[in-house]
């Protein structure tokens, strides 16, 4: 079920919420009804993963409680390959056996198996948990309380990426403790914000980038469509990211609850470092906490700290899709991270203004490759670019999309943070209502568009 559609906004959003507050003074009973209205919202896809998910969580909080009951590491360990190998299964088996193909000259089977939505996040949760139990950095949960951590609708299905730490405690909390009529208000307020991201500029866009990209797959852009694309699509999935992550703080803050932020205006950062401290800030920080400070990071010496880099950006890479594209996509930032560090050891400062232009067009140039269908695709992005498809011609209708996206983009204050400077009054509510009813009535002139974060 799409955030962005009359199904929930009309149907299932007042009712879980709704039942939630009429059940605010029984903490068991407005939790286990989360837990149930969440499997619905997942299930609404495609019911037959619901199992999947369900099965899951039950096998990874019982092997916890094994190894409690045994006071042994084996059964987290356990709990870790099995949850990985269940990702790594629906994920990668198509991609590693065309690798085995090409290596060996040996023809393999497609599973061609169905990805299961949202499983790249919530397994990326269940490890984490696990992997802090590994270091007891983590508490013993009922399974009430485990469960509502990892199929909580807001974040299941594209995140933010949660830890356990951060939102558990909350659901002790009492959804009509002082504040709850704000909190709502504000909720909304950040709920229709991201609805206009999404649907008024971030699918906006895919409708000038989508056709330049197809175009790619068969033949070289001209500079004037290799730019646009390359350009409209930095700045949808920016939007559309942020649109998601927005309206999952913004159900959050309805039902009480307060999700961690995940974007910080990263189209302002003035280096690749910074970029990635602004950028998905829950993934990159999980990778920083279970993959890039277990390898070794840049406590032991220069080579471990090359390695750690290249391999977390390349498994970051891996995690956004099975294809070279993102492993290449993932390796390059690695390197431009290794040179960013480098630089700002050794070298000469930049001007504000150059570094960000230098850093800006290496992200854009580097979301080409994220976004082309496959090597080829890219390489004839990239050759456009630089002018091998002829100069032709600019489209009004497209860079002023792209033009009033990109000065969004720039605004200082997130979007997310604007909804909480924002006070719900009056007339801000009359104003969001009508902003609500336009958004509803124009997503229910045609199916909406998917999150791009849906695929991965």
């Amino acid at each position: 079920m799409l955030f962005h559609s009359q199904a929930f906004v009309l149907l299932f959003m007042p009712v879980a919420v709704g039942i939630f507050y009429a059940l605010a003074q029984r903490e068991s009973l407005r939790n286990w009804w989360l837990i149930a209205a969440s499997l619905v919202f997942y299930g609404w896809w495609d019911v037959r993963f619901v199992p999947l998910l369900v099965s899951q969580i039950l096998v990874t909080w019982l092997l916890v409680e094994l190894s409690i009951t045994l006071s042994t590491r084996w059964p987290l360990v356990l709990a870790i390959v099995a949850n990985l190998s269940v990702l790594g299964l629906f994920k990668y088996l198509d991609f590693g056996a065309t690798i085995l193909a090409q290596v060996t000259g040996l023809e393999f089977a497609k599973a061609s198996l169905v990805l299961p939505i949202g499983i790249s996040f919530y397994t990326f949760e269940l490890v984490s948990y696990l992997a802090d139990r590994l270091r007891s950095d983590a508490p013993r949960y009922r399974l009430r309380d485990f469960a509502l951590f990892v199929v909580l609708f807001p974040h299941l299905i594209a995140g933010p990426i949660m830890r356990h730490n951060e939102i558990i405690p909350q659901f002790a909390c009492d959804p009509l403790r002082t504040g709850v009529y704000e909190r709502i208000g504000r909720g909304l307020i950040l709920f229709f914000i991201g609805f206009v991201e999404k649907f008024f500029i971030a699918d906006r866009l895919a409708g000038i980038v989508d056709p330049v990209f197809k175009r790619a797959t068969t033949e070289v852009p001209t500079l004037a469509d290799s730019l646009t694309g390359a350009l409209g699509f930095s700045l949808q999935i920016l939007f559309d990211f942020v649109a998601y992550s927005n309206m999952a703080m913004g159900i959050g803050l309805t039902l009480g609850l307060m999700l961690p932020l995940n974007f910080n205006t990263p189209y302002r950062a003035l280096n690749l470092r910074d970029f990635w401290r602004r950028w998905h800030i829950t993934l990159s920080r999980w990778l920083r906490d279970y993959v890039y400070i277990p390898l070794g990071g840049s406590r032991e010496g220069v080579a471990t700290y090359i390695w750690a880099t290249l391999v977390t950006m390349g498994l970051c890479g891996l995690w956004h899709g099975a294809g070279w594209t993102f492993v290449l996509w993932g390796v390059a930032h690695g390197i431009g991270l290794l040179v960013c560090r480098f630089w700002q050891s050794y070298g000469v400062p930049l001007p504000s203004l150059v570094s960000w232009a230098v850093t800006m067009a290496f992200v854009v140039l580097l979301f080409v490759l994220f976004r082309a269908a496959d090597l080829a695709a890219a390489e004839r992005m990239l050759v456009g670019l630089a002018g091998e498809g002829g100069l032709g011609t600019w489209s009004w209708s497209a860079v002023v999309p792209i033009a009033i996206a990109g000065s969004l983009a720039m605004i200082k204050v997130p979007s997310a943070e604007l909804a909480m400077w924002i006070r719900p009054t009056w007339p801000v509510a009359i104003g969001f209502v009508a902003v609500a009813v336009l958004c509803i009535l124009e997503v229910g002139e045609g199916q909406p568009l998917s999150f791009i974060y849906f695929q991965f």
